[in-house]
């Protein structure tokens, strides 16, 4: 601990008088005996100099802000797909630079293993045959696309974008919650959160030295200009979007205008020849690179989903045709399902000869006959998944089923055991966030976003 870290709280007047973390977890400000985590101290003698009042005025300003931006999403499993107000908390959450590194550096290495597993199950399949996967994991998966066996994106780069939930243990050590391979979302709205809190608290960003994210952005229009393989010294990008009933619709808009992108919709798009236009009212202009945001199997209605709406009928065959870049690659959501967290140690002893830098949430397959034993031995204290990938947010609790529930979903594992997975139950850390003046710990979760260069 250090000496000179300060104590908490400093007044009853003080934002930070009735913030407590409960025993037992990690908080990302405060440390064991009440004192503020070296790395916060600038934050909190900055927020202390501002006051409550100023700071709630502040607040207020960046509120109507929010509003004035239309930020919004809609939930999954609302039937009225109701956009809702986009809920921003005022106070980041502090993360030293050089924890942040060790962070990047792992996430680096299990984006390359994700993306080798890719090559080789879209490849080769060595994997299956020296039995490193099970056979299940990819030929009962409705998200392995076998239109596009045998396809090798440029480099094998079928992760253009990466992106995975975090959070911390309560020692400190961090774990991966959950793969983001098929069409992160967010990377907008983390942009459009910092331009609002960075303008809000102007000084107390400029005190503390934080990272811009400036990079990244430049680094996606970099990545996917030099993607191209038609016209490359001016490449056409657009921004596939579902449209104004997606989920993410505000955020597709919201990246296509800040990178400089068309944004369309699967009817705006056309396939002639082989190659992807984009029609307007001048006529057809060639498309090179696809930013794609719908799921893979629903982008071409001709050979994967045919009661896709959001697809473009041939896009499949311009990309086999060398004609078109469609980022992430087609198919890589197959790697994004829980059931593939079981299986990660191995796959990076295999494909990397290392450990992972960073460990997934301890994960089990019922498939495997042992896994299904312990599963159904301890399953109160066990979050059960169904093991593949699908829309919503299917999964159960055991120490939040009654007696019956549990039984019933034994019963239901044990007719399909290879469609289960069962996690741990991980106590996430818990950071600051602003309400009724004050501050109030939360359990927090991140979700962190590469590109590939």
């Amino acid at each position: 601990m250090n000496p000179n870290s300060s104590a908490l709280p400093a007044s009853a007047a003080d934002m930070f008088s009735a913030y407590a973390p409960p025993s037992g977890v990690y908080d990302e400000l405060q440390a064991t005996g009440g004192r503020s985590r070296p790395h916060c101290d600038t934050f909190i003698t900055a927020l202390r100099t501002m006051g409550v009042r100023e700071f709630q005025r502040r607040w207020g300003q960046a509120q109507r802000l929010v509003h004035e931006n239309g930020l919004a999403f809609s939930a999954y499993g609302d039937p009225a797909d109701r956009p809702r107000p986009w809920e921003l908390d005022p106070l980041p959450v502090l993360i030293p630079g050089s924890q942040w590194q060790q962070v990047s550096d792992a996430l680096r290495q299990r984006a390359l293993l994700l993306n080798l597993t890719l090559a080789d199950l879209y490849g080769p399949q060595r994997l299956l045959q020296e039995k490193t996967l099970p056979p299940e994991l990819v030929f009962s998966h409705p998200g392995f696309l076998r239109a596009y066996h045998g396809q090798h994106p440029r480099n094998e780069s079928f992760l253009t974008f990466y992106a995975a939930d975090i959070a911390r243990a309560p020692n400190g050590d961090w774990w991966v919650l959950a793969d983001r391979t098929e069409a992160p979302s967010g990377a907008g709205y983390a942009l459009e959160n910092r331009i609002v809190v960075s303008r809000m608290l102007p000084s107390v960003f400029h005190s503390c030295h934080v990272e811009r994210l400036a990079s990244y952005f430049a680094a996606v229009r970099e990545t996917l200009f030099l993607a191209a393989r038609t016209n490359r010294e001016n490449p056409r990008v657009t921004l596939l979007s579902q449209g104004p009933q997606s989920a993410n619709y505000f955020e597709d808009a919201y990246l296509a205008r800040y990178l400089g992108y068309a944004l369309v919709e699967a009817d705006d798009l056309a396939v002639r020849g082989s190659r992807v236009m984009l029609k307007t009212l001048g006529g057809l202009l060639p498309v090179d690179v696809i930013l794609r945001r719908p799921n893979s199997d629903a982008c071409d209605p001709l050979e994967l989903n045919s009661s896709s709406g959001a697809g473009v009928a041939g896009l499949l065959q311009s990309v086999r045709s060398d004609n078109a870049v469609v980022a992430n690659s087609l198919g890589s959501g197959l790697v994004e399902s829980p059931v593939f967290f079981a299986f990660m140690p191995s796959l990076c002893r295999k494909l990397l000869g290392e450990e992972l830098k960073m460990p997934g949430v301890a994960t089990w397959w019922c498939g495997n006959p042992d896994s299904l034993k312990y599963v159904l031995a301890n399953l109160r204290r066990l979050t059960i998944k169904r093991a593949f990938r699908h829309r919503g947010r299917e999964f159960h609790f055991g120490r939040g089923l009654a007696a019956m529930s549990l039984d019933k979903l034994a019963e239901a594992i044990r007719a399909n055991p290879s469609a289960y997975v069962a996690q741990e139950q991980v106590v996430r850390s818990t950071a600051p966030i602003w309400k009724d003046e004050q501050l109030h710990p939360s359990y927090i979760a991140m979700r962190a976003f590469l590109v590939s260069s």
